[in-house]
C-alpha cells in the first residue's frame, strides 16, 4: 500500500539489501550467477538463508567481486559447538548480526517464551564475545498469542538481553492484525533491520506482491525507524517472475527515496 510518510528528523534511508529466500532455488543452482543479478538490479547487499555448499571464503570473494555486502544473516542461534562454528564462518564473511525466531512451539506459553528466550541470551553472549550482534525476526504468533493484553512478543521482549537487536517484518505484523508502523515507532532504536513485503496479508499463504501493490503500509513504517541499518526485500512466495518483482520492489524503494541502493533508474532492461 502506498501511503504518505511522516519521518522523524533523525530518520534516513538505509541500504536496500536482497533476501536470498526470495531466490532459494535459483541460488541453490547457481549462486554467484544470482548474487550478480542482484547486484545488476543494484541492491547493495544480501542476506543468505543458506551459504548453499560453498565455503565461507569462496562466497566471501563473490561477494566482494560484485561489490555486494552480507551485514546479515539468518541462521539458527549459534550455541553449542556447532554455534561457534557458525560464528566462525560469519566471522569471516564480515557479517556483523545473525538473525533467527524462536518457533511456534516455543510461544505457546509464557513460560515457553521465557525458556525460548534463554537460548536466544546465551547467543547473544557469544556473538557478542565475536564481536557480533544476535537479532531477533518475527512472524505472526509472537502477536496472535497473548495473556491479559500482553503479547507474546511483549513478554519476549522483556525476556531478552538488551544486546539482542530487532529485525521486524512488518508483513508478518500486518497478518496477526497489529499496526507495524505504531510498533517500530515504540520499540525506537533497537529496530536495526527491516523485512520490507506487501501482499493481502490475510493469511500465511498468501501470495505477496511487489512493494506498493499490496495492503501493508510499507513507507510509513520505514519511515518510523530512527536506527534502521538495511532495508530488506523478501518475497517468501509470489504469482509472477520472482526476480521481476525483487527488481520492482528495489525500485519502489530507491524511486521514493525509502532506501538506496547503487541504481536508481529503472532495472526493466536488467531482467532477461
Amino acid at each position: 500500500m502506498t501511503d504518505q510518510p511522516s519521518a522523524a528528523s533523525s530518520w534516513s534511508p538505509a541500504p536496500a539489501v536482497a533476501q536470498l529466500w526470495s531466490v532459494h532455488t535459483l541460488a541453490g543452482r547457481d549462486l554467484r550467477g544470482t548474487l550478480a543479478r542482484i547486484a545488476d538490479i543494484g541492491f547493495e547487499g544480501v542476506e543468505p538463508i543458506s551459504l548453499y555448499g560453498h565455503p565461507a571464503a569462496s562466497v566471501a570473494g563473490m561477494l566482494d567481486d560484485l561489490g555486494l555486502s552480507m551485514r546479515s544473516a539468518h541462521v539458527d542461534f549459534p550455541v553449542g559447538d556447532a554455534g561457534e562454528r557458525t560464528l566462525d564462518v560469519y566471522a569471516e564473511l564480515g557479517t556483523s548480526t545473525l538473525v533467527w525466531s524462536l518457533e511456534p512451539e516455543e510461544l505457546t506459553t509464557q513460560d515457553d517464551i521465557r525458556r525460548g528466550a534463554e537460548r536466544v541470551n546465551e547467543a547473544a553472549r557469544r556473538a557478542g564475545e565475536r564481536g557480533l550482534s544476535i537479532g531477533y525476526h518475527n512472524h505472526f504468533a509472537e502477536f496472535t498469542n497473548a495473556w491479559d493484553g500482553r503479547t507474546a512478543y511483549d513478554v519476549l521482549l522483556d525476556c531478552l538481553d538488551p544486546r539482542v537487536v530487532l529485525e521486524v517484518d512488518l508483513y508478518w505484523v500486518a497478518v496477526a492484525g497489529a499496526d507495524a508502523t505504531a510498533l517500530v515507532r515504540r520499540l525506537g532504536d533497537r529496530v536495526r533491520l527491516l523485512h520490507v513485503k506487501d501482499g493481502p496479508a490475510q493469511g500465511m499463504d498468501d501470495q505477496m506482491t511487489v512493494l506498493g501493490e499490496g495492503t501493508v503500509h510499507v513507507d510509513s513504517t520505514i519511515a518510523a525507524c530512527t536506527a534502521l541499518e538495511s532495508c530488506i526485500v523478501e518475497l517468501d512466495r509470489t504469482a509472477g517472475d520472482m526476480v521481476s518483482a525483487l527488481a520492482r520492489s528495489y525500485d519502489y524503494l530507491v524511486g521514493r527515496s525509502l532506501a538506496t541502493g547503487r541504481r536508481s533508474s529503472l532495472t526493466e532492461g536488467l531482467l532477461s
